[in-house]
């Protein structure tokens, strides 16, 4: 656990440094409401320890079977997305967010630039 104390550290510092963005703490979530119930509490308590898969797209493109079979070590595959254009940042493949890509001690990472609103989130689940 110290381990990840460090390395949150490292991550904290070299943000620091980038400029315009601040290191934060994360808050548990909470309810505004104090009269939650036990039972309510339980299932959401549930529904946060579920697993999600976060993944950042560089970007796409659409190529033949054919180019595909002929793609070897070295083969360059042009993307839709221009250079220096924020990478989309999606949760189980629904965009979240999209960010910039920072690195820390030889370790990828996201700073996060702009992040989709909760209510433009539930919208394009429905």
């Amino acid at each position: 656990m110290a381990d990840d104390k460090d390395t949150m550290d490292e991550w904290a510092a070299a943000m620091a440094e980038s400029g315009d963005a601040e290191a934060v703490e994360l808050e548990e979530l909470r309810d505004e409401k104090a009269d939650i119930t036990v039972d309510e509490k339980r299932k959401l308590d549930t529904i946060l320890d579920i697993p999600v898969t976060i993944s950042m797209e560089v970007g796409r493109a659409k190529i033949s079977i054919r180019n595909l079979l002929q793609l070897n070590q070295g083969s360059v595959i042009e993307l839709e997305r221009l250079a220096g254009e924020p990478l989309d940042v999606l949760v189980n493949g629904t965009l979240i967010a999209h960010g910039e890509v920072v690195v820390v001690n030889d370790k990828f990472g996201i700073r996060l630039t702009d992040v989709i609103s909760q209510i433009e989130r539930i919208k394009k689940l429905r």
